[in-house]
């Protein structure tokens, strides 16, 4: 379930797709899991934005499709939320709902939207996404990130 809570390594259940922040000094930390690559990044996208904006009741608007070319687990994990700060900044879209789909070549992303002025925004919005510490991989009970998000 998105916005699982939890997260706790020793009593994750295999299969559980989930997501939390973490306190970091002025800036944000997402931690997130997934039963898959594809959903832990799904979860990922989902805690960057519930840092900032308050999703609940929100209906998409619209939605854009977005093509991650391939590369490095860590690498995607960058610019498919480096791709949300983009959108979030050039044209006002905060996804509601995304779905990631592993394909020849990369991911291919959709993301369903709302414009930032109709969310109620309850924290700093997201300016870019450090490398410090960035990961993503597989583990025990599927996949798990960590990312931090300048603020």
């Amino acid at each position: 379930m998105a916005g699982d809570t939890d997260d706790d390594a020793r009593v994750r259940r295999p299969g559980a797709n989930g997501h939390r922040t973490v306190p970091h000094t002025a800036d944000v930390r997402v931690e997130a899991w997934g039963a898959s690559r594809e959903q832990c990044l799904v979860e990922a996208v989902l805690g960057m934005v519930e840092c900032f904006a308050d999703l609940s009741g929100q209906r998409a608007t619209a939605v854009r499709q977005v093509q991650v070319a391939e590369c490095s687990d860590d690498d995607l994990l960058a610019a498919l939320l480096d791709e949300v700060v983009f959108r979030l900044e050039v044209d006002g879209d905060v996804p509601v709902d995304v779905e990631v789909e592993a394909v020849e070549g990369g991911l291919d992303v959709r993301m369903a939207v709302t414009d930032v002025r109709s969310v109620p925004v309850i924290g700093a919005v997201p300016k870019a996404v450090s490398w410090h510490e960035l990961r993503l991989a597989p583990g025990p009970y599927g996949w798990s990130c960590a990312v931090t998000v300048d603020v």
